[in-house]
């Protein structure tokens, strides 16, 4: 069954701190940290925020109604899906892990990738503070 636009919005309304707001011709829905989907005024399409490796997973899962936005918008995950050919369960599924990884902690991300740096035993030396005399 269809996804109705007047569902997708009210379905993108509906999760945790999530508002909308005007952007260009689309209606675009966001968490306090950032934007997750954007609908069209013509109610067609919904473009998702994926991570790349999600895109993949869901253009595989529904190739006739998921593909990546043309251009580098696609190559940075922005997933276009066709409202008329997308059924409920896999547009809910999108629809929430695009709010999940825009609701994420820029900080939980940062701590994982994080590298600490290597400090030489020469420079921990130097940074001694010299006795007071």
């Amino acid at each position: 069954m269809a996804v109705t636009p007047k569902r997708a919005q009210t379905l993108a309304l509906a999760l945790e701190n999530a508002s909308s707001y005007p952007h260009f011709d689309r209606i675009a829905f966001r968490t306090p940290r950032r934007t997750f989907a954007t609908l069209a005024l013509s109610g067609v399409d919904m473009n998702f925020k994926l991570e790349l490796a999600q895109q993949a997973q869901f253009c595989k899962l529904a190739p006739h109604a998921m593909a990546p936005v043309p251009g580098g918008w696609g190559r940075m995950g922005f997933t276009r899906c066709e409202l008329k050919k997308i059924d409920a369960a896999t547009f809910l599924k999108a629809l929430q892990t695009a709010h999940a990884s825009a609701n994420a902690s820029k900080a939980k991300v940062v701590k994982k990738t994080k590298v600490p740096k290597q400090v030489s035993s020469a420079a921990k030396s130097s940074q001694k503070k010299p006795p007071r005399g």
